[in-house]
């Protein structure tokens, strides 16, 4: 039996680390750190600093994945890809948006306004509607 070479070892193709993410995670992490210091909170902003680290770190150590490599691409992904984050998007939405409902009707239920979910229901109605005339209009 043969040994293998370094020259007969097949190599790990290197695949680039698309920085886009991790540094706009960054960014927004100081800018919660600033805000929850403003606001009398630093261990709040250092906390929310420190989840958006992690969350960019995501990006930086699984950049070998599939999957975090086209949730880096964003536009740039395949059509495959884009359909699964369309659906994606669609499902997170509706859950935040039932959410939403739900939180109004206990308010409301409560004997209390329904703020602030009222208008942020009505803001998901209104700009779901806009979109549905949107893209009917556009073909």
């Amino acid at each position: 039996m043969q040994m293998a070479t370094d020259d007969q070892r097949p190599r790990r193709k290197r695949v680039p680390i698309n920085w886009s993410l991790p540094i706009f995670s960054a960014f927004l992490g100081l800018v919660l750190l600033a805000a929850g210091w403003i606001g009398g909170n630093p261990l709040l902003g250092l906390a929310m600093l420190g989840i958006m680290l992690a969350f960019g770190a995501i990006f930086v150590v699984g950049h070998r994945s599939e999957t975090i490599r086209m949730m880096a691409a964003g536009r740039g992904a395949d059509e495959r890809w884009r359909s699964i984050d369309l659906r994606a998007t669609a499902f997170s939405g509706m859950v935040v948006l039932a959410a939403v409902i739900v939180a109004f009707l206990w308010e409301i239920a409560h004997g209390r306004s329904g703020n602030p979910w009222a208008p942020l229901g009505a803001l998901g109605g209104v700009s779901y509607l806009a979109a549905l005339l949107w893209f009917r209009w556009r073909g």
